[in-house]
């Protein structure tokens, strides 16, 4: 009984931090969606990419401190940062231009991608049945990337590359967790996309006012503790009983953009989501039920959880 109470303890703990990075997640999404009504992405992917940095950089002390930030494998890190300029470029395009639950479903075909390319880049052995889970989940995104009168496909497939960005970085971190400190994996990824924006900010500035300020700084603090959340939920609880909880984030965003843009997911975005999420939760299950791998979750929030989980296991 005593053991069952801890286990208890240690999920509801991990629950606890896996929803506040959901939803620090969502918050930063919804964030994005207001700013960008207002501001151009170039400024927006800017000011949010500074601003949490900074807070990575005030917070690393906790983490090995700068010394932590020291790497040889710079080509890697060059690689993620350019998959990241991607990602998020491509992410809060299609938040911009597309309702916000179409977009973050969409993005949650990432896991599966990870799967798809696992044989290839990671010479991992994928079964027939996740193979059947991948083509699942191709099929739910093509049913909402569906082209045809209405429908934003140039926001659909920039939020899709996006997702293809997402799964590389999750790749790439797999690869680099052993040598690589979280902090590093994490800033440098955020400075490639700053960098890239500097050189086009010039003639895409717009000065914001006080309120706006907060609600910039608002979207720096999400992104961190999306990343906190995240890294203190998986290495606390096995991955495999967290990850149907990580699609609640789905419900929040249509939620979200029923109340506050007025948008209401038609019955193929349902559908598609669906496919999607049952896609993702069997290949988590099959997957981390063998290997314990964390591949299945978005890249660019928990790049850090492997290495995370090793040094505590070694501490």
């Amino acid at each position: 009984m005593a053991k069952k109470n801890v286990s208890s303890d240690k999920f509801g703990l991990a629950l606890s931090y896996l929803l506040l990075g959901e939803f620090s997640g969502l918050a930063l999404d919804i964030s994005a969606k207001y700013i960008l009504q207002e501001y151009s992405l170039i400024q927006f992917i800017f000011v949010r990419s500074l601003l949490a940095t900074i807070i990575f950089l005030i917070i690393c002390p906790w983490y090995g401190g700068l010394q932590s930030m020291k790497t040889k494998k710079w080509k890697w890190h060059l690689l993620r940062a350019f998959l990241s300029i991607i990602a998020m470029f491509g992410f809060f395009y299609g938040i911009s231009r597309m309702p916000l639950v179409n977009a973050v479903t969409i993005v949650y075909i990432a896991p599966i991608i990870v799967t798809a390319l696992s044989t290839t880049l990671l010479n991992e052995k994928v079964g027939w049945p996740r193979w059947i889970a991948v083509i699942a989940g191709f099929s739910g995104a093509l049913i909402i990337l569906r082209p045809g009168e209405g429908s934003n496909i140039e926001a659909s497939l920039a939020v899709f590359a996006s997702a293809i960005g997402f799964a590389l970085l999750a790749i790439t971190a797999r690869k680099m967790a052993k040598t690589e400190s979280i902090i590093a994996m994490s800033v440098y990824v955020l400075i490639g996309p700053m960098i890239a924006s500097m050189f086009f900010l010039p003639n895409n500035y717009i000065a914001p006012d006080g309120s706006d300020w907060l609600i910039f700084l608002f979207a720096g603090v999400a992104s961190v503790f999306t990343w906190i959340g995240y890294i203190n939920a998986y290495k606390r609880y096995s991955p495999v009983s967290l990850a149907p909880f990580e699609y609640l984030a789905l419900i929040g965003a249509a939620i979200a953009g029923y109340y506050l843009w007025n948008e209401v997911p038609d019955k193929f975005v349902l559908i598609g989501a669906s496919i999607i999420i049952g896609s993702g939760i069997f290949i988590a299950r099959r997957e981390i039920g063998k290997s314990q791998s964390t591949s299945y979750i978005r890249g660019f929030r928990s790049s850090g959880v492997n290495n995370m989980i090793r040094r505590l296991k070694k501490k």
